[in-house]
């Protein structure tokens, strides 16, 4: 553990492209250990240029600044079939709960509480079950070019993270995992948190995003230097740690669905953003604000087809298999059912 941040681990992960055959082995049981015993892990040097970092952030904060009309030509579709397009605050409830057909109830006291953020949801033009659903181009020129631009240069650093974790769990094919991951089905998120009042927050009449975890196979998450995510303890439950903001490193977890190709060998933690440090909030007519947040994920998930099932190396004896085999758009639809609304939500006031 690197000192200073808490709980979670730091890899440098410089060495992987150019180093020996033992540098490869070293840093993938290194991400490996990080993801087996915290499930989150801070990457240096992960191959995502910082340029394009800064650019992509950039791209964001014009997104998010423009009038809520320009941003509603792009809506997210109702429902949770299509995770596509600009969702403003309060439409996507995040919950671990499993929202299943005729809960209604159960349901709308998921949502009594709303989420104050606002999101745009990016993916592969070649998707054939989640068409993209683009701004027209003279609103913001150049967003769709550099975004589809920005989510392959994410795909190509998060082949590599997969390679390492083939090699990490004990797979003599370090390309098994990219057999299952063309990238067409991954999602490029950018997520702005607007500011709100502290107490609003601490005294949960709204939240930010509530403790789950990711459905995919790896999560790649860039932020600014806000704060607020907030990580479970390996060895506490229920006590959160703060993943303090790094400059150009990436946060990586585990999702559910390599927890399930590990037979639980690697852990999909919970995770959450709630109140940012004291030092992050300011004073608007006398009442104590947060700062705006910025942050960037992108989910690394199988093909929709992908059969997810317990790998051999992960199981003994000792260690049975824990999880029947599951597909993972049955599991994306079963965990997406409660976080869009068929009737969508209307916006929540931010402040």
């Amino acid at each position: 553990m690197a000192p200073g941040q808490g709980a979670i681990p730091v890899v440098d992960f410089s060495a992987w492209s150019k180093g020996s055959g033992d540098d490869k082995k070293r840093l993938a049981r290194e991400l490996t250990e990080a993801c087996r015993r915290v499930g989150f892990v801070y990457v240096v040097n992960h191959g995502v240029p910082s340029d394009a970092l800064d650019e992509a952030f950039d791209w964001s904060k014009k997104l998010f600044d423009l009038p809520e009309e320009k941003k509603m030509l792009a809506p997210h579709p109702p429902g949770p079939t299509v995770h596509r397009g600009y969702s403003w605050p309060g439409l996507e409830k995040v919950s671990q709960d499993i929202i299943k057909d005729g809960e209604a109830a159960k349901e709308a006291e998921n949502r009594k509480i709303a989420d104050v953020k606002e999101s745009y949801e990016i993916g592969s033009e070649e998707s054939e079950t989640q068409p993209n659903v683009w701004l027209p181009e003279d609103v913001l020129p150049g967003f769709r070019e550099f975004t589809m631009q920005f989510y392959w240069k994410c795909f190509e650093a998060a082949k590599e993270l997969l390679r390492a974790l083939a090699i990490g769990v004990g797979l003599e094919d370090e390309d098994f995992f990219l057999r299952f991951h063309s990238g067409e089905n991954n999602q490029l998120r950018l997520l702005h948190y607007p500011p709100v009042e502290a107490e609003k927050l601490s005294s949960n009449t709204v939240a930010r995003m509530p403790a789950h975890s990711d459905w995919g196979t790896i999560t790649m998450l860039f932020q600014d230097n806000c704060g607020g995510l907030q990580v479970e303890h390996p060895n506490e439950p229920g006590h959160f740690v703060d993943a303090t903001p790094m400059k150009n490193a990436m946060v990586m977890n585990v999702g559910d669905l390599l927890m399930r190709w590990s037979n639980d060998f690697l852990k999909s933690t919970l995770h959450r953003v709630t109140l940012p440090p004291v030092e992050n909030k300011q004073q608007i007519d006398g009442r104590l604000m947060t700062r705006p947040r910025y942050s960037i994920p992108y989910f690394v998930s199988p093909d929709p087809k992908a059969v997810i099932e317990c790998l051999s190396v992960c199981t003994d004896e000792k260690h049975p298999v824990k999880y029947e085999p599951v597909v993972q758009e049955d599991y994306r639809r079963m965990r997406g059912r409660g976080q869009y609304a068929e009737v969508p939500a209307v916006p929540v006031a931010v402040s």
